[in-house]
């Protein structure tokens, strides 16, 4: 069997060692590089982990905050019952995180009573 691979995304980790706390902040830092991005683009980017990415702003995250790209996307193995799982239960065992599009309303039971 083939082992999964997934990745962490650690931005926010490296914004606060770089001293940065708010999204809000990235801004005008992407700007200066070139990259325009709205202010739900970049919390998005902060607070989720990206399923892609643009590699200018990748790019200008690593100058921006004075790191690698191996600082912010770090690879976590899965192993073979860890991608069953996820694709089971729609988490990822890496985060713990529950994807939305994964989640089912329950169906309503209708009775007589009043």
């Amino acid at each position: 069997m083939t082992e999964s691979i997934g990745y962490d995304w650690r931005l926010r980790e490296q914004m606060a060692a770089a001293g940065m706390f708010h999204a809000t902040k990235l801004m005008p830092e992407l700007e200066a590089r070139g990259i325009h991005l709205s202010p739900s683009q970049v919390h998005r980017l902060v607070s989720e982990r990206p399923e892609r990415l643009n590699l200018h702003v990748l790019v200008a995250l690593t100058d921006i905050l004075g790191c690698r790209a191996d600082d912010l996307i770090v690879p976590v193995k899965l192993g073979a019952a860890g991608h069953a799982e996820e694709a089971a239960t729609g988490t990822d065992t890496a985060t713990s995180t529950i994807r939305a599009r994964d989640l089912r309303p329950q169906r309503a039971r209708l009775t007589d009573q009043p």
